[in-house]
């Protein structure tokens, strides 16, 4: 089960540190697990059903999400930043058993006007509490969960539709968990900096989790600061980290006045967003570190591929090669034929770390199973030595006059300019074409949107050269950092 990783680190080695607060070993951990898992217990959890945790990045959270996926219930965690109306989507969507939160969190009162059992946990002088306001659940689910039992409810990020709940299992989890660590070949010795949220796959699996089952040590900071970033890293020796591509980029241009040193890092993982070829090899240059570009998705329990390690080839604009899980590409003309190498297509996938299924969702099981492959909704092609090249959201791609361009493209080489230091562009209706090419930018310095366009025309063709450009300081983002189209289109569009 999930909660054995932990007996992956020696009992005295530091498990989690949250900088300028406090160092838990692994011993302690597994300590607060087990009580709070038998507290669970005994106040009354039902079989897989989910136990939604509001919590923030800290030890609280692991605790809470390990001692839960110990019991027969599933984990739920959510943004705790959520608005109300977001919340009480979810609390609606999942119906959970139980809510567990902070005091004086807003979720409660949704929560209480939903009739939800709720109970708060706090951390004081490394003494965990949780405390119940509910009574205890008369009848009691005893049921011990077994690999094939869901441990994790997520949902989807909604790129272009509502989101959808997805379960896994912890035979998917300790797949996936299993994959990460060989791909980077962890160990007892490194030290994950987490700088991505643990409500999401990215920070939770790729990055938390993955570290505790090689016995390693994760440093996590409340929030990200690119301020505090370095000095946090001065101080716990960070062997690796992992982020959207916009956190690297705050770091990237920061890195002079913040003094960042020339080499710190074993390795930096880069995942959930594409990465201009640009920044990566800006980032390796400045950094001193190989810079891993990853493919995950939730449906995968995040990871289905990245770049390996030096020596091996890793290809900047490539997602690498597949980590433990079969990958192929499949005729978007015709369904359930798979199509050769270089050869542009769906990208589906296959393996132990893949959901079952869409919860409550049959309409959306039928369109993403395939003969046993998952869709991923994603376009790209598998070049001759087996890297896979995303190309872009098959929902995404701008449609003009019947030409399919890929948004990433464009980006690359948007984001290619000097004066530019993000960029994205999306699809904008018009009368003669269907769509057309629009992009947003964040620059620099100074530079006319007729310099961007006559930059842009000699490395793309005229009809993927976007036809305005906007400028703006910054660009609408999730919690987690990534950009999604559909939201910049519809701000800009508006």
């Amino acid at each position: 089960m999930l909660p054995e990783i932990l007996d992956s680190g020696e009992n005295k080695s530091i498990a989690i540190s949250v900088p300028d607060k406090y160092k838990i070993n692994y011993l302690e951990l597994k300590n607060h697990v087990n009580t709070t898992s038998n507290l669970l217990n005994s106040f009354g959890t039902l079989n897989e059903r989910a136990i939604i945790i509001v919590l923030g990045n800290n030890a609280e959270f692991i605790i809470t999400f390990l001692a839960v996926t110990k019991t027969n219930a599933i984990a739920a965690p959510l943004n705790p930043e959520f608005t109300l109306e977001e919340f009480k989507f979810y609390l609606e969507d999942i119906n959970p058993s139980l809510l567990i939160t902070t005091a004086g969190h807003p979720v409660i009162n949704e929560a209480k006007n939903k009739n939800i059992p709720i109970a708060t946990v706090s951390f004081k002088q490394k003494t965990f509490d949780l405390k119940f306001d509910s009574s205890p659940y008369q009848k009691k689910d005893i049921n011990i969960p077994n690999e094939n039992n869901s441990c994790l409810f997520l949902h989807t990020s909604g790129t272009t539709s509502r989101p959808k709940g997805v379960p896994l299992k912890h035979k998917n989890l300790l797949k996936s968990l299993n994959n990460i660590i060989n791909t980077y070949n962890l160990t007892n010795n490194d030290v994950a900096m987490v700088v991505m949220p643990l409500f999401h796959v990215h920070g939770l699996i790729g990055v938390a989790l993955s570290t505790l089952a090689s016995g390693g040590e994760i440093v996590v900071p409340e929030k990200f600061s690119a301020s505090a970033f370095w000095k946090i890293q001065k101080e716990y020796n960070a062997t690796w980290y992992s982020a959207v591509p916009t956190i690297h980029q705050i770091l990237l241009i920061r890195a002079d006045d913040d003094n960042a040193p020339k080499k710190s890092f074993r390795l930096i993982r880069s995942c959930s967003a594409a990465l201009a070829p640009s920044v990566l090899m800006n980032l390796e240059k400045r950094f001193g570190a190989p810079v891993l570009e990853a493919y995950g998705m939730t449906e995968a329990s995040h990871q289905m591929s990245s770049n390996p390690l030096p020596p091996d080839d890793r290809k900047p604009g490539s997602v690498g090669k597949s980590t433990g899980v079969e990958i192929n590409i499949m005729s978007m003309e015709n369904s359930g034929v798979m199509l050769s190498n270089d050869e542009i297509g769906e990208i589906v996938i296959k393996g132990e770390n893949v959901t079952s299924g869409y919860h409550n969702n049959e309409d959306a099981n039928k369109d993403a199973f395939v003969n046993g492959w998952f869709r991923t909704g994603d376009q790209g092609y598998l070049d001759n030595e087996g890297y896979l090249n995303l190309t872009g959201r098959i929902k995404e791609l701008i449609n003009r006059g019947g030409e399919k361009i890929s948004p990433l493209e464009v980006d690359a080489i948007l984001i290619n300019h000097p004066s530019v230091d993000e960029a994205v562009c999306y699809g904008f209706p018009d009368e003669k074409y269907g769509e057309v090419v629009h992009a947003a930018l964040v620059t620099n310095s100074n530079v006319t949107e007729s310099e961007i366009k006559d930059f842009c025309s000699k490395s793309l063709a005229n009809f993927k050269v976007p036809e305005k450009i906007n400028f703006t300081d910054k660009l609408p983002r999730t919690a987690t950092g990534k950009i999604q189209r559909r939201i910049v289109a519809k701000h800009f569009n508006n």
